[in-house]
């Protein structure tokens, strides 16, 4: 029998946080090269540390890679939006700055054997990037059907960096959160730990970051969350001025958890950051999503996890899983049979479609999370779109 009275637990980092700032970094390249090819193949990893960035991996395209080697101009390009994306994320200090930093470029072609097995030829369709599992999840517990620890934790850090952005020159960008709420009955009732800690201008105490932090995370937190009982830890450590790449070395893909339910829910071994949408670990994962949160949408479940599993270079998922975790007002049978249909069929090729993925749309979901954001009008977060639930709804 589940628990249905616990504590729990969810983190959220900053888009200055190092690995973050690597995210950032390797979806901006893949948003270059889909500008210029839309079919483009990259897997391209981002090490950032005091005042460098290298990039690393396996790329392909037209006006990109051609003839084994970089076409006339791309490489300025580069390094011109990589420079701009950290200084877009607001560093400028000492030990990391975005026009002082060494940058280094390894990024190169693609291996044959893997591009061999992807692409589609007249006899086969395109098969999946590598073999993998991949995990959707969706909750009716906030809003935007995300598990409210993660969802809380998320917001607290974006306000900050909304503040930092409008001005507030005493937040620096490298910020950590972590929200624990007491369910009751299944629902998150009341917040029992809340910490936070940010990067912070020279001379600050902890008491005047505590004074800046306190009122944001109470103003995001649902009224009554916030009792005399609440812990607060707020930059525990007392001073928290040397930060980001400077502070600690960053990687692309270290922070999967963040990216995905907050420890909520399954998630599949491979990062989503600086891969193209040929890779089943970033659209696989966007399809379960998608999914998941159109069941729950249409009130067919309260939860809903929903895993797809494949094969490199075989374009048909190897299996489908759905688990409604007992809430469900539907056959969980029923969803395996008829989800992919609703897809067009759960193919890399077919997910790429239904959704949109082969637009510039990635370095935009390198922080804060992939899920549980607003879809966009040019396509970005389509995979948050709500637009299956009156399918499901005839299917119950």
């Amino acid at each position: 029998m589940s628990r249905t009275s616990f504590h729990f637990t969810s983190e959220s980092v900053s888009e200055g946080h190092p690995d973050k700032v690597s995210d950032r970094i390797s979806d901006t390249i893949v948003d270059l090269f889909l500008s210029k090819d839309p079919e483009a193949r990259v897997a391209c990893e981002t090490l950032t540390t005091t005042n460098r960035v290298v990039l690393a991996g396996e790329i392909r395209g037209k006006g990109i890679w051609e003839n084994g080697g970089w076409a006339p101009g791309i490489e300025a390009e580069i390094e011109k939006v990589v420079r701009a994306a950290v200084r877009d994320i607001g560093y400028e200090q000492d030990g990391f700055h975005w026009e002082r930093l060494t940058f280094s470029n390894y990024l190169h072609g693609q291996s044959a054997d893997i591009a061999v097995g992807v692409d589609a030829t007249e006899t086969k369709d395109e098969g999946a990037g590598d073999q993998g599992i991949m995990f959707g999840y969706a909750s009716n517990e906030t809003p935007e059907l995300m598990p409210a620890t993660l969802a809380y934790s998320h917001r607290i850090l974006r306000r900050l960096a909304e503040l930092r952005h409008g001005g507030e020159k005493r937040l620096e960008p490298d910020a950590k959160s972590q929200v624990t709420l007491f369910y009751e009955n299944g629902r998150p009732v009341r917040a029992t730990s809340i910490v936070v800690s940010t990067q912070h201008a020279k001379g600050l105490s902890q008491a005047d970051v505590t004074a800046l932090v306190k009122p944001v995370v109470e103003d995001i937190l649902p009224e009554g969350f916030i009792t005399p009982e609440t812990v607060w830890h707020i930059n525990p450590t007392g001073v928290f001025e040397i930060g980001g790449p400077d502070g600690d070395s960053g990687l692309t893909g270290r922070k999967i958890i963040v990216d995905t339910y907050g420890g909520a829910a399954p998630h599949g071994g491979g990062a989503f950051s600086g891969k193209d949408p040929t890779k089943v670990d970033r659209s696989a994962a966007y399809a379960c999503r998608y999914l998941a949160k159109n069941v729950v949408a249409a009130g067919l479940a309260d939860r809903c996890t929903i895993q797809l599993s494949y094969a490199i270079g075989v374009a048909e998922p190897q299996s489908i899983h759905v688990d409604l975790h007992g809430t469900g007002r539907i056959s969980e049978e029923v969803l395996e049979r008829e989800l992919p249909a609703l897809i067009g069929g759960a193919t890399p090729r077919a997910i790429r479609r239904h959704l949109g993925l082969n637009k510039p749309i990635y370095a935009r979901t390198a922080a804060y999370g992939h899920f549980g954001r607003e879809p966009e009008a040019d396509g970005g977060f389509s995979w948050e779109r709500t637009d299956l639930v009156d399918r499901l709804k005839a299917l119950a």
